[in-house]
């Protein structure tokens, strides 16, 4: 049995058969797969949208500093398990507790840890099977990139 997600998967390689798109608009998919007969999801509950705007805001609020006048975000998540749901809590760091701030922190940590794990597997894969070209590398010590942030001019912090 395949899940809802392979099945958007399974149909996203049978879009770029049929258009020979090697790099896809999935907005263009999402028409292809209508026109096929696909059903259409059930709008989210207005609601659930509406928390998801808040946390979105939360997400993006941004402070800055009094000694050192350098951004940081106001508003941090926790992920926790309620029975079998994940939901979130959002903290403002201003008013942390040191457990849930280092929880939050850790799981951020964690994310990327994730994400350098993915984008290495991937380098290698794309190197394993285009051996005749320049490999790519990935270095994964972010130190002297944060430092430059940290200490480059406002452009470079901005993005």
């Amino acid at each position: 049995m395949s899940t809802k997600s392979q099945e958007r998967q399974r149909f996203i390689r049978f879009y770029k058969e049929q258009t020979g798109d090697k790099a896809v608009d999935m907005h263009k998919v999402a028409k292809f797969a209508k026109l096929n007969g696909w059903k259409l999801p059930t709008p989210p509950d207005p609601l659930d949208m509406l928390a998801k705007e808040f946390a979105q805001s939360a997400r993006e609020e941004v402070r800055y500093d009094k000694k050192t006048n350098r951004p940081y975000r106001a508003n941090h998540a926790i992920a926790i398990m309620q029975g079998t749901q994940q939901l979130y809590l959002w903290i403002d760091i201003d008013e942390a507790e040191r457990k849930p701030m280092l929880k939050s922190l850790v799981q951020r940590r964690e994310q990327m840890v994730g994400d350098a794990y993915h984008l290495t597997l991937d380098a290698d894969h794309w190197n394993s099977i285009h051996q005749d070209e320049e490999p790519i590398t990935m270095p994964l010590d972010f130190q002297d990139d944060v430092n430059w942030r940290k200490n480059g001019p406002e452009e470079a912090k901005a993005s």
